[in-house]
């Protein structure tokens, strides 16, 4: 039984809609899509998506991530992160893959390194948000 709830709840999606605006910090268990405005920290088990109308100004670590709206701040991604046409990123990024759409536009360095790497930053951020 217990099975069944965790399947579930992994397949639950957040979402900021338009007009909404948080500021703080939120953590996901599963995936989450912005397309409001985040001020703060956002970490996600799960994929993050930052849709054409989203804003975060802050730090993001998550598993992957596909931004199509604008982004200030570090993101950490273990697995792969996408930059559609539409998207702005101004600070530094960290991921185990990037894909680069033409249009998009980054500021800031990048540092790729493999899945495990990539994977033990995003422990080490877990870490210590549960602290």
């Amino acid at each position: 039984m217990a099975k069944n709830f965790e399947t579930e709840q992994q397949k639950q999606h957040n979402i900021v809609i338009v007009g909404t605006t948080i500021t703080g910090t939120v953590n996901c268990s599963g995936d989450i899509r912005v397309d409001g405005t985040l001020d703060g920290t956002l970490i996600a088990q799960g994929r993050v998506v930052i849709g054409p109308t989203g804003v975060v100004k802050g730090e993001i670590t998550c598993k992957n991530s596909q931004v199509e709206g604008k982004v200030e701040g570090k993101v950490t991604v273990a697995e792969l992160l996408s930059l559609k046409a539409s998207s702005s990123i101004l600070g530094d990024i960290s991921t185990g893959k990037l894909a680069i759409e033409p249009g998009a536009s980054f500021t800031g360095n990048c540092k790729m390194s493999s899945g495990a790497a990539a994977n033990t930053a995003f422990s080490s951020t877990n870490d210590q948000k549960k602290k």
